[in-house]
């Protein structure tokens, strides 16, 4: 294939161009892009046209050439955007842009094949019918954007024409059937039989050959496959991958099946039974008969255990929390305008939170003054001592105040940060100094 011999456009196809132009771009404008077949050295080309309309004008431009036998295709002031995925076009020569491009010179450019062949409407697919070679290849059928593309594959898989003539143009080009089909008759009359299903669905090539050999139906293969992928890149799911291994995950998702339910439902049910300590080697608890009941027995008792665990751990927190406050109630202050008092249980930090509108009954401020990182102290108004005002983080370690802050985080006035600063926490760092030092 040489660029020299490409000849200009032929008027019928601009008509041609035209006529689907206004079909498929009605607004007219952009840049649009549609292709012809061609005879090019007695090989058949596709020519990506590029439309453009400028000043009441329209203009045509050959940007590239892709042939059946050619590995490469010819461009011609046409850029592939990578990132982009699309495609500039250079109109300096039809005198629409006053400075050329870096890509336009007007010269014709042999690339990859792949990289510049646009996904186009060819508005003379019948021309094929004039290349004998091709006049059997089931053309007619083809629904793609590339009839180059399809061509080539012909040349090397003939059974493709079998496919499309069936209406299976959705494996047309799955190298693993078409191989298939080529050595096994057996498999063409069953995809002749299924061809009806096959058509209508979303299968994959690697669903149709196991449904074929399994024989299975085609949907329960597919489904297999789909919650396969699911388990393999949702690792919430690792429970159920680590018990149903190897062959035995079929069996899995035939129980699904059988059972009318979905993985989710049954990592629930075997997260439940994990809890519960129940042995999942045994065949009722892995394949339970009638699922639906069992999933809402386990998921009870789970519930009731974790209930009765969750109130064992709050009570033990409550307690840790009651000693801790016990044991630095000395940092405490009262005066006459003002008293910082400790909290005494995580229940007061979630009431002392609501009440201000603030975190401190949430994000673990309990869970650190168990452990001694910081203590709590509330600030109350003398005329008021029930009524929540301020409230102060304080850590141990610094001897210092971490935050302070009343209802939607507003800070203290004058005086009272006077009182914090000056005569509370002075007070609080000689009592920790001496508790360390009697400890």
């Amino acid at each position: 294939m040489d660029a020299k011999f490409i000849k200009p456009i032929p008027k019928y196809i601009l008509q041609r161009i035209d006529k689907r132009d206004k079909t498929e771009c009605p607004s007219q404008k952009g840049i649009r892009l549609y292709s012809y077949l061609a005879r090019l050295q007695k090989e058949l080309v596709k020519i990506t046209v590029a439309v453009k309309d400028f000043k009441r004008k329209r203009y045509y431009k050959q940007v590239a050439v892709h042939g059946v036998k050619s590995d490469n295709c010819w461009v011609r002031d046409f850029e592939y955007v990578y990132f982009g995925m699309g495609f500039r076009v250079g109109w300096h020569a039809e005198g629409i842009t006053s400075y050329k491009k870096w890509y336009e010179d007007g010269k014709w450019y042999a690339v990859e094949f792949k990289y510049y062949n646009a996904s186009t409407t060819t508005v003379n697919t019948e021309f094929v019918g004039r290349f004998p070679e091709y006049r059997y290849s089931a053309y007619q059928h083809f629904k793609g954007w590339c009839i180059i593309r399809y061509l080539k594959l012909y040349k090397q898989y003939p059974q493709t024409e079998f496919l499309l003539k069936f209406g299976l143009f959705k494996i047309h080009d799955s190298i693993m059937v078409l191989k298939r089909i080529a050595k096994d008759k057996a498999f063409c009359r069953w995809l002749i039989t299924e061809r009806g299903e096959i058509a209508e669905g979303f299968y994959y090539a690697t669903t149709v050959l196991q449904a074929y050999k399994s024989g299975k139906p085609l949907a329960q293969v597919q489904a297999f496959n789909e919650c396969k992928k699911k388990l393999a890149k949702d690792n919430a799911f690792r429970p159920i991958k680590e018990l149903f291994g190897g062959e035995e995950l079929i069996r899995f998702f035939t129980y699904l099946d059988e059972q009318n339910t979905a993985p989710r439902s049954y990592l629930d049910y075997l997260n439940a039974c994990n809890y519960l300590k129940l042995d999942m080697c045994l065949a009722k608890n892995r394949y339970p008969h009638n699922f639906k009941r069992w999933h809402d027995i386990r998921i009870d008792q789970y519930a009731a255990a974790k209930a009765l665990a969750d109130a064992k751990e709050r009570a033990e927190l409550y307690a840790q929390f009651a000693a801790v406050a016990e044991k630095y109630m000395v940092l405490q202050k009262h005066k006459e305008d003002y008293a910082v008092i400790i909290a005494r249980s995580p229940q007061e930090l979630k009431n002392e939170g609501d009440a201000l509108n603030h975190c401190v009954g949430k994000m673990g401020y309990d869970q650190k003054m168990v452990r001694e990182e910081t203590l709590i102290f509330f600030v109350r108004d003398a005329s008021r001592p029930d009524t929540p005002f301020m409230s102060i983080e304080y850590s141990l370690k610094s001897k210092k105040i971490l935050q302070c802050y009343g209802r939607g985080h507003c800070t203290p006035d004058e005086n009272l940060n006077r009182f914090i600063n000056k005569v509370w926490l002075p007070h609080a760092n000689r009592n920790l100094k001496k508790l360390k030092a009697a400890a």
